[in-house]
């Protein structure tokens, strides 16, 4: 049997929104049919369309955070014309499409100047309130990708809006076409000083550690972070690419005498693996931790890839299934296989390509969801008349209800 997410989608193709989608928690914060941003004046948004700084059909949310009364988006600078590349709004909303407001302010966005933002693609934040986003340093990688800058990992304190770290990857650990694409913070402490984060380099299959007690990085190569080449043939709604993307998702289990799994998977993979946190955080195990990188379970089937998962305070993993316009969850205290995992929204209209998920340090907890059609824009089929993008929410608890991830 292969993975019941499977036949469940396939059933419920003659309907937008699913059954189980209508009697989930899930809803829609914002939604967008193209991205714009909030200018200081009309003049300056005016001036950057015609210098080509703006270009609103180029602009596509990426990564998606929330503290307290804020979400956070990630625009990357993908293609030409992207003016901001991370930018804040409430999480009270008062229009469905607001405009962007680039964070911390402009003065950060100008692309090029290595001591601001080039191009963010995620952020994860700690439970101290210090948010950690992930800079590309690269731009136009859709196009004809130039490295302005070196990767970088900025710390940004939401409490003041100031950027309170800056650490640029250092040169040895970022390999010749390296796509440095996620993040995940491990903060161990009430004052968030035990704290690791970890990197993922999706295009030469590596994962990277920071430690922020004394700015060091290492990086770890394993097999377990490749694609498998029959899942990197992708379709979606028609449309057929193929993308080789390794090591991408993370997230970080529940703690047990003193440690805590990472859970990781290749984005072009249909298989899940594990490894103890004690084992990345050390960097003398750099060369001699091959078999602590552990297969988890079975497969998730054909189309069973997967961009971001997360783990919730009750220790149920979501994952995006981004070949079947669903979320997926999982208890990790169960066995990886196809009968412990279930679908827990699925909307082939709403959540086409679900991009980054996070689950934000509120009580109650709540899921944080990007969709963006990403495999449409990187080949230019976006309709700028449709609604394209969307921040999503779910609560966590009420989405598992009757199913198998449901808490006993």
């Amino acid at each position: 049997m292969i993975f019941k997410i499977i036949f469940l989608a396939a059933s419920l193709v003659t309907s937008s929104i699913s059954y189980q989608f209508q009697n989930k928690a899930i809803g829609t914060l914002y939604r967008w049919k193209q991205i714009d941003f909030d200018f200081p004046t009309p003049q300056h948004r005016e001036q950057a369309i015609q210098n080509g700084e703006f270009n609103q059909i180029n602009v596509i949310p990426l990564g998606v955070e929330r503290w307290k009364n804020r979400v956070f988006v990630s625009t990357p600078r993908w293609k030409k014309g992207i003016p901001a590349t991370l930018s804040a709004l409430p999480v009270a909303a008062q229009e469905e499409s607001p405009l962007l407001a680039p964070f911390p302010n402009w003065d950060w966005h100008n692309a090029g100047n290595c001591t601001g933002f080039t191009s963010v693609f995620r952020m994860s934040i700690d439970h101290c309130g210090i948010m950690w986003a992930l800079d590309s340093g690269q731009v136009e990688a859709f196009e004809t990708p130039r490295q302005l800058c070196p990767p970088t990992l900025y710390a940004i304190n939401l409490e003041t809006d100031t950027v309170v770290g800056r650490f640029p990857i250092p040169s040895e650990f970022v390999l010749q076409n390296s796509l440095i694409t996620n993040i995940i913070v491990d903060s161990r402490d009430a004052e968030c000083r035990d704290l690791h984060v970890y990197i993922a380099d999706a295009w030469r299959f590596g994962l990277i550690v920071f430690r922020m007690s004394d700015a060091a990085f290492w990086r770890f190569s394993h097999y377990t972070f490749y694609p498998e080449p029959l899942l990197s043939n992708y379709t979606l709604h028609g449309l057929n690419y193929q993308w080789s993307d390794g090591l991408f998702g993370m997230s970080l289990g529940q703690f047990y005498r003193g440690d805590r799994p990472l859970y990781y998977h290749s984005m072009s993979s249909s298989l899940e693996f594990v490894v103890k946190t004690s084992v990345i955080r050390d960097p003398s195990r750099v060369n001699n931790a091959v078999g602590e990188f552990k297969l988890l379970g079975e497969s998730r089937g054909p189309k069973g890839q997967v961009s971001a998962s997360a783990v919730d305070r009750n220790g149920v993993m979501f994952f995006n299934l981004i070949s079947l316009d669903s979320i997926g969850c999982w208890d990790t205290r169960d066995e990886y296989k196809n009968s412990n995992l279930n679908i827990v929204a699925h909307n082939n209209v709403t959540m086409i390509f679900p991009n980054d998920l996070r689950i934000d340090h509120e009580v109650p907890q709540i899921v944080w969801i990007i969709t963006n059609r990403l495999p449409m824009y990187q080949f230019n089929l976006i309709d700028p008349n449709d609604y394209n993008y969307r921040v999503m929410y779910m609560d966590p608890v009420s989405a598992v209800q009757n199913t198998v991830c449901q808490l006993a």
